[in-house]
Formats: structure tokens, C-alpha cells, sequence
């Protein structure tokens, strides 16, 4: 057997959501021959790029700190590989690891951007062939007649041409036909100066995606929340990239940046989209709540439970309130659906989100009691869920509905139901006991005072 490398016979990095295929530090012969059989294939596999072998000393960052952010933004490959693979080791960090050279950002300055940078790369050519130019108004020479800009309806004569690299030639389009594909010219055809062929397309793309994945990481260690949530191109460049959820962006890349804005959510103030501070993407806070929406709608597990914990998350901040508050009937009817699946995660991440939207105000909790079957499919989690604290935050949120006076008619068809959950479970016994008496024992109730076993009745 072949003895173990001194990086071997460390603690192993477990795998991690989101992270590169060939990221993470294999323990024995397994990691070394899934490393070794992909070296020795597809040079454009992610486990070539992002290879195991990696090892990384306690102080490159203060002996390195300027050549990983210009590696980053050298573009070069084998730089560009060498500072991804160690700001990601770098960057993750479990709850319970104690290693000490896990690095926040503020110790690199300029690292952050260089990041963003290699994702807006990506995003740069992430753009589908057969692309279609918008019309434009030409209206420059419009009274001659081969100004170039002439008239839209005139022929160009055929021995106007273009001449191309190799001596061919080609006649040139009829300006009547606008729809072209995007970019324009022969130097920008398939096999042109400035395209990527498709093994650099892949490698753009496993760059943007490591890049990503250190974004996540980053976000899990609390002193970097204050300089990402105050970061606006960082911010926009997640919520632009929610945003393309459906046209040319990877599903992987999607998934970290939706996970670095559930992280950020609880201190994060959609304000800064409209701030004075330099904007790239102007993205505004409408356009951020639009994207959000467009994830909870998702039909992948993972995108609309995240979804929904973001939402939860970021209505607990008061400044954030005026933002959500035109997409809460959208936002309860899709979070009852989700009530309604079989996965417990995505109820519990609908339960979570309903519990502290229905503590805003008052009017979230009368367009919630309102809301088909969002009573009934509550009453059933708090009877068939297997997660205490999901079962009790659904038992508060009925009490939260039945506090406002206009509910209590549409809940007094469940009270037998409530009776019922009072006296086989005493887990919420104390929970329901409350319900009821807010049933009954109101002075504004319109029930007649005979249904008085709960509470003293006026």
C-alpha cells in the first residue's frame, strides 16, 4: 500500500453543497485515483481544474495576500486555478472547526471584487447563439442613398462586399433585415478572434461557479456579513443572477448565491440597491424582490425552500417591510402551496416564513386566515409534522390569526378540530387552550354566549 502524503494523514474536509466537483481533499486511494483518472481524461474536467493536491500553508495569505487578487484578475489559467483553490480552503470553515486560517475578507483588500469579477467574465459570454439583434432607428443619411445609414428600403448593390480572412468574400446583408446574429461582423463569427470555443466556455463557467462557492463561504463567517451586505456590485451580482434563473445561468451557481443571500438575510436592508454608492447592474429593490419571487416559485426543492427562508428572514428587518408588502398575497398563496407538498423541509421553511410575516401587521394576518386552505393545511402540520418546533410555530400562527376580531368567524368552523387537539396533545394544549378562549370569550364575538366552557363570557 502506498504510504499517505503529509496532507493525506490530516483531518479530511468533508464535502460540501454547492462546491466543485474535485474541491475538496480525498482521504487514501479514493481521492487519489478520482484525481489522478481525471488528470489523465477530459482536461476541462472540473477535478483537472480543481484538483485535491492542493496544499496550502498558515500564512500564504500574508505573504500572497496582493498576488491572489491579481491572479484572480489576470484571467490566465494556471494563476487563476492557483488562487481559486486557495482562497477556496481558505474560505471554508465548519461550525465546530477550529483552524485558525480560515480568512475574512477584510484581510485581503480588493479580494472580493476580484471574485465578482471572474463571475462577471462568465456572465459575459453566458449568452445563447442564436441571439437576435433588436431593431434600431436609423435615421442618420437618410436622404442618401449608400451613405451606409441610407434608405431602409433601398438595394445595396451585389458588388458591395466584405472581405473576410482567407479571401473569401460575402455580400453584404440587405439593411431590411434587422435580425442578425449578436455580435455583428465577421470577426465575431463562430470561428472568429474573440470567441470562445467550448472547452473555454466550460473552464469561464467552473471559474464563475468555484467563484461562487467562495462567495458562500464567505458568508458563513460572521465577520464578513457587514462588508457583503454593504457591498452593492456584490449584491447585484447575486440578485442579477437569480434573476437569469431560467436563461443562461448554471443551476449550481444558482444555488450558492441563493445560499449566500439566505446567510446575509437577517442583516441585509434592501436599501442600499438605491443608494448613492456606484452601481453596475442597476438593480433596484423592486427588481431583488421580483428575483426572490421568481426562486419561491421554483419547482426545485432546494430554490423554493431557500426561498422561503429568505423571505422570513428578511422581513424581519422593519426597513424592508415596504419592499415585500406588494408581493404579500403572492407570497401566501405560494407558501401554502408548499404547505401542501410531502417534503417536510419545504414545510417547515413555509411555516418558518408565515410565522414572521404574520408578526408584521394586521393586515398580513387577515389576507392569510383569508387564503384557501390555509388553516386547514396548517391544522395538519401541527397534527402529522414530526418537527416539534415546526408544530409549535404552526400552532402560533393560528393564534396570531385568531387575535384579530374579523378572523374569528372563518376559525370558529374549526373549533371543534382545536377542542380535539387540545385534549390529545399536551404539547399545545396551553396553545389551543388560548385559541378557544379568544374564540369564545371576547366581548366582540358574534357567537352566542352559550358556547362557554373556555372562557368567562360578557
Amino acid at each position: 500500500m502506498q504510504k499517505p502524503s503529509k496532507a493525506g494523514s490530516n483531518s479530511v474536509t468533508p464535502a460540501k453543497r454547492g462546491r466543485p466537483f474535485g474541491s475538496t481533499t480525498g482521504s487514501g486511494g479514493s481521492g487519489g485515483g478520482a484525481s489522478s483518472s481525471a488528470a489523465a481524461g477530459d482536461p476541462g474536467s472540473a477535478a483537472s481544474l480543481f484538483g485535491p493536491s492542493l496544499q496550502v500553508y498558515s500564512n500564504l495569505v500574508d505573504e500572497n495576500s496582493k498576488r491572489i487578487v491579481l491572479a484572480l484578475q489576470s484571467g490566465l489559467k494556471s494563476e487563476l486555478t492557483w488562487a481559486l483553490n486557495a482562497v477556496t480552503v481558505l474560505s471554508f470553515k465548519e461550525k465546530d472547526d477550529l483552524r485558525r486560517d480560515s480568512v475574512p475578507l477584510c484581510k485581503i483588500p480588493g479580494l472580493l471584487d476580484a471574485i465578482l469579477q471572474v463571475v462577471d467574465d462568465w456572465r459575459d459570454i453566458a449568452i445563447s447563439r442564436d441571439y437576435t439583434k433588436p431593431e434600431r432607428l436609423r435615421s442618420l443619411g437618410t436622404s442618401a442613398l449608400l451613405s451606409g445609414f441610407g434608405n431602409e428600403d433601398a438595394a445595396i448593390p451585389s458588388s458591395d462586399t466584405l472581405a473576410s480572412p482567407g479571401g473569401s468574400t460575402r455580400a453584404a446583408e440587405d439593411p431590411i433585415s434587422l435580425k442578425r446574429k449578436c455580435p455583428v461582423g465577421w470577426w465575431f463569427d463562430e470561428d472568429g478572434l474573440f470567441n470562445l470555443d467550448e472547452e473555454g466556455r466550460a473552464e469561464k463557467q467552473l471559474c464563475a461557479i468555484a467563484a461562487s462557492n467562495i462567495i458562500r463561504n464567505f458568508s458563513f463567517m460572521p465577520e464578513n456579513e457587514t462588508i457583503m451586505v454593504q457591498h452593492r456590485h456584490c449584491l447585484e451580482t447575486i440578485f442579477q443572477c437569480l434573476e437569469d434563473q431560467n436563461t443562461a445561468e448554471d443551476d449550481e451557481l444558482i444555488t450558492n448565491m441563493l445560499e449566500t443571500l439566505v446567510n446575509l438575510a437577517p442583516v441585509l436592508d434592501l436599501r442600499i440597491l438605491s443608494s448613492p454608492k456606484p452601481s453596475f447592474i442597476k438593480m433596484n429593490e423592486k427588481r431583488a424582490v421580483e428575483a426572490i419571487m421568481g426562486m419561491l416559485g421554483s419547482s426545485i426543492k432546494a430554490w423554493h425552500c431557500a426561498a422561503a427562508e429568505l423571505i422570513g428572514r428578511l422581513i424581519i428587518n422593519p426597513d424592508n417591510e415596504s419592499f415585500l408588502l406588494p408581493f404579500i398575497p403572492q407570497i401566501h398563496k405560494r407558501l401554502v402551496d408548499l404547505m401542501s407538498l410531502q417534503a417536510i423541509d419545504a414545510q417547515a421553511a413555509a411555516v418558518g416564513a408565515l410565522y414572521n410575516l404574520t408578526e408584521m401587521n394586521m393586515d398580513c394576518r387577515l389576507k392569510l386566515a383569508s387564503e384557501r386552505w390555509a388553516v386547514d393545511r396548517l391544522i395538519k402540520i401541527v397534527r402529522v409534522h414530526t418537527v416539534p418546533e415546526v408544530c409549535r410555530k404552526a400552532a402560533m400562527i393560528l393564534e396570531s390569526l385568531v387575535s384579530e376580531s374579523q378572523n374569528r368567524q372563518m376559525l370558529m368552523a374549526h373549533e371543534t378540530t382545536f377542542v380535539e387537539i387540545l385534549m390529545a396533545d399536551g404539547k399545545y394544549s396551553e396553545t389551543f387552550a388560548r385559541i378557544l378562549y379568544e374564540l369564545t370569550a371576547k366581548p366582540n364575538s358574534k357567537m352566542s354566549s352559550a358556547r362557554a366552557v373556555w372562557g368567562n363570557v360578557s
